[in-house]
């Protein structure tokens, strides 16, 4: 943008802030003009994104101002305020203006302006995150507030060696991102890639917050289901990644943190493992791995069982269903995958007081009726409803779709190409494991499994007394 440093001309200042900023077409932009004894402070700011009180106080005080300094002495002498700095980037000056900050132009201050950052945004408390409670341990969450994210791991780490390094993405969003490190225990040169990708980004906006960020830094491959990236809406999880020495990049709008370098191990802990004795968290570190493979396995091994009954043991007959329904079974899975996909997205737009009540009759009345019509057998309604509640096992909603599809595929794979099918299913979905694109620092996405660490393997399925 051409002039995009202030000059020496106090009225000059003003056009070019006036015109970059739009005054006067935005009813929010505010600006502020204060005559003081022998000077004049233009202020910039939106409505509804400053400290009303602080600029009040600020504003009395500015009229008790005998003689206006240059702009070094303002901010030193009188700027009562923590956060205050000058700049002659009117680029700089305008970003800061609309994330909320106030930027002062004054009559002596030449090519300087004062930038005070008494912004507020509005906030919802820190409350627990409702798709990762715990049973035992903090009962806070991460908010869309950026600030308000570091506090609450700053207040967990009170230690200097815990660095935020911020910095603007999206060239029209210019949306707050912040990369969180422990110096010395997180790789420096991840870090620096890091840094380095995000500095680099070409993005118009990050509209979706971390999503949007996510797919910046991964290049998407749409035929691979597996989450490029892990998130955490807890402050403690996001604590004791860091000092493991992974890598937090927080996002202003977004109420969650990316935990970078990821594995696909690492989808499968939870606080309560750590929240509870070693005994009890191994448990249920163990139950969540058995989950996963029944939410993946179940159904096309269950399919492969019916269609093919020389396969199955004579304890394990009761399997074959006696009943037949007018579709087939590969059709039956399939449709009341749909249903119950129908049923969570008719939930998520049902009022809150009713969405619990009306899933549990609607799932109750169409299994009823569809074992009546003959559109499915009972068996497959059961081992559906299991599977769909056992997906609830793990939190991450993009790990439970990326379930979700590798099961549809091993299920038709394995009805149109049988065992063979189902084989070449499981290569697939090994092959998609060791070929999916992450930010990588020095893991793969099968670490610890590739490379082999035995140690952290082992600490992944059982959890000892020492905590990690």
């Amino acid at each position: 943008m051409e002039g995009s440093a202030l000059c020496v001309d106090y009225r000059s200042n003003i056009k070019i802030l006036d015109t970059m900023l739009n005054v006067g077409k935005s009813f929010d932009l505010i600006k502020k003009t204060v005559v003081i004894e022998d000077g004049e402070l233009t202020l910039y700011y939106i409505d509804g994104m400053i400290k009303d009180e602080t600029m009040l106080r600020l504003i009395q005080h500015f009229y008790t101002v005998k003689k206006l300094p240059d702009a070094d002495s303002f901010v030193a002498r009188h700027v009562p305020y923590v956060e205050a700095d000058k700049s002659g980037d009117a680029e700089l000056l305008c970003r800061m203006v609309l994330s909320g900050a106030t930027v002062m132009l004054g009559s002596s201050f030449k090519d300087s302006a004062v930038i005070v950052d008494a912004r507020t945004y509005p906030a919802r408390p820190t409350a627990e995150p409702e798709t990762d409670k715990v049973l035992q341990g903090a009962h806070d969450g991460f908010v869309e507030t950026l600030i308000f994210n570091t506090a609450l791991v700053r207040r967990r780490i009170r230690d200097p060696s815990l660095v935020f390094s911020y910095s603007a993405v999206g060239s029209s969003s210019a949306t707050d991102v912040c990369v969180a490190y422990m110096e010395g225990r997180a790789d420096g040169a991840f870090v620096e890639k890091i840094k380095n990708m995000l500095r680099d980004a070409q993005c118009e906006s990050l509209v979706m917050g971390q999503q949007s960020l996510a797919e910046v830094l991964v290049k998407r491959r749409w035929y691979n289901p597996f989450p490029k990236v892990r998130y955490t809406e807890r402050p403690d999880t996001a604590a004791a990644q860091l000092m493991e020495g992974n890598v937090l990049i927080f996002c202003d709008t977004s109420p969650s943190a990316m935990i970078l370098p990821t594995s696909v191990f690492d989808f499968m802990q939870e606080t309560d493992d750590y929240a509870l004795p070693p005994l009890t968290g191994c448990y249920l570190r163990i139950v969540r791995h058995i989950a996963f493979l029944l939410t993946v396995f179940f159904t096309p091994l269950w399919l492969l069982g019916v269609s093919n009954p020389e396969y199955l043991p004579g304890w394990l007959a009761f399997l074959v269903p006696e009943e037949e329904a007018r579709l087939p079974l590969v059709a039956q899975l399939l449709l009341a995958d749909f249903i119950i996909d129908a049923l969570k997205l008719a939930s998520l737009n049902t009022p809150s007081l009713l969405a619990g009540s009306l899933s549990a009759i609607a799932g109750l009345i169409l299994g009823d009726f569809a074992v009546d019509v003959g559109w499915m057998i009972p068996e497959v309604i059961l081992y559906m409803a299991f599977v769909s509640v056992v997906s609830f096992a793990q939190p991450g909603v993009e790990l439970g779709f990326a379930f979700k599809f590798l099961r549809i595929m091993l299920v038709i794979l394995s009805a149109v190409f049988g065992i063979w099918g189902f084989l070449s299913g499981v290569g697939l979905i090994i092959l998609m494991l060791c070929t999916n694109k992450t930010v990588a620092g020095t893991r793969f996405y099968l670490y610890p499994l590739i490379p082999f660490d035995g140690k952290k393997l082992k600490r992944l399925f059982f959890r000892t007394a020492k905590k990690l």
